[in-house]
């Protein structure tokens, strides 16, 4: 569905025209554009920035392309690099990654999407590996 909107300018009275177009269903638009299907994961990992000690945050979903997780009490910028820890299954996952999307979801949690860094091809390889496991079922 496609909504025209026109907005009158006070000041001079010109007419700026936007199309806005609305999803009926937002949820399987977006899971229709991601690049990796996402393994749904409630756990506790930690997170550290460049320079900084590690902080706990709480796992959403994992996928061989990044990490989506919520943190309290931690200030984080869009672009920064972080490094994560994880397990999947018996095994810990250690990947470094940049910040893709944050969005605080009130005064003292953020939502972040963390994106991981794939030049690291030992590590890519080893997270490809167990995540498709985790596929497979």
């Amino acid at each position: 569905m496609t909504l025209k909107i026109s907005l009158a300018s006070p000041d001079d009275g010109d007419v700026m025209e936007n199309d806005l177009i609305l999803r009926e269903n937002t949820t399987n638009a977006r899971d229709e554009r991601r690049k990796y299907p996402r393994i749904p994961t409630d756990q506790l990992l930690t997170i550290a920035p460049a320079g900084k000690s590690e902080v706990d945050a709480w796992g959403r979903d994992v996928s061989s392309g990044g990490i989506q997780f919520q943190v309290a009490g931690c200030e984080i910028e869009l672009g920064e690099t972080l490094t994560v820890t994880f397990q999947m299954g018996h095994e810990s996952i250690v990947a470094t990654g940049r910040v893709v999307w944050a969005t605080e979801t009130d005064v003292w949690t953020t939502d972040v999407g963390l994106e991981f860094d794939r030049t690291d091809s030992i590590a890519l390889a080893h997270r490809e590996r167990i995540l498709a496991e985790y596929e497979a079922f």
